[in-house]
């Protein structure tokens, strides 16, 4: 739910949106990277928290700037200022997206059939090529598939790692597809509609990556449900999706897909024990 402003945080997105009516400021709710000010019908003002973020910031504003610029069938949110340092922190104003997300467990199949073809089928310029990751499964021990099979495995309780390890296994064996445009975070708060249920807006491509379109179909999935992704997309994609999902939960993924060691290791072995225990 939005909340005040902090002071500091809103002296920020006031020097990047001048003329927004202060008194109509919020903040969203907590995200791991960013603060966000919130000024309706006019701008969001994204802060970085922390220094890594604020490393990231130039080049996620670049992701936003080409996605927003192709023919896509719903908004996306586009940068309005260049990226500012304020100290610590780094900033950009980015264009208002009209909508509200779904409940959990809701949405229209056609929906979610159009905005999961819309990426399948979109086509990635050099210039966003450029800016985006490309997972790669062996990496010289940073690939996804060693840092599960090394890292992550091993440190799970006995009674989880044999199985974890055969459905690991299984998505692996997939054939490869090609890479395509993956926002890496669909569902839950990042996708609005309107009243009248249409698609209005894909907001957050943070995690947007080059990969198997079914990554964005898994994740559809765990918010929307299984049923509604049936329904949504063909047999081919709905069962690569579950292979993505059914080892260790695909939003767990993102944390592997940055070819960057896991820096926290134990933590993030608990979220994937926490969710074997809930499955």
């Amino acid at each position: 739910m939005p909340r005040p402003v902090p002071a500091d945080l809103l002296e920020i997105a006031e020097a990047l949106v001048p003329d927004a009516p202060l008194a109509s400021a919020s903040l969203a709710g907590q995200g791991n990277m960013h603060h966000v000010v919130l000024f309706p019908d006019v701008a969001a003002v994204r802060i970085s928290k922390r220094p890594d973020a604020a490393a990231e910031l130039p080049r996620r504003a670049e992701i936003l700037r080409a996605v927003a610029a192709a023919d896509l069938p719903f908004a996306v949110p586009s940068p309005l200022t260049p990226v500012s340092t304020f100290g610590e922190h780094a900033a950009v104003a980015i264009s208002w997206i009209d909508g509200e997300p779904l409940p959990e467990g809701t949405g229209d199949p056609a929906a979610f059939s159009l905005l999961l073809e819309a990426l399948r089928d979109f086509e990635v310029s050099p210039e966003l090529k450029a800016v985006l990751h490309t997972p790669r499964r062996y990496a010289d021990g940073l690939g996804w598939a060693d840092i599960l099979s090394d890292e992550v495995i091993p440190r799970l309780p006995s009674q989880w790692r044999e199985g974890v390890q055969q459905r690991l296994d299984t998505l692996l064996a997939l054939e490869e597809v090609p890479a395509r445009l993956v926002h890496g975070d669909l569902g839950g708060s990042n996708v609005h509609f309107g009243y009248d249920g249409k698609l209005t807006g894909v907001l957050d491509w943070d995690m947007a990556i080059l990969s198997d379109p079914a990554i964005d179909a898994a994740l559809v999935a765990t918010w929307h449900g299984w049923d509604l992704l049936r329904a949504s997309v063909d047999k081919e994609t709905y069962q690569r999706a579950w292979a993505w999902n059914d080892a260790i939960e695909v939003g767990h993924l993102h944390a592997v897909f940055t070819g960057k060691p896991l820096s926290r290791v134990d933590g993030f072995v608990a979220s994937v024990v926490a969710w074997l225990e809930q499955r």
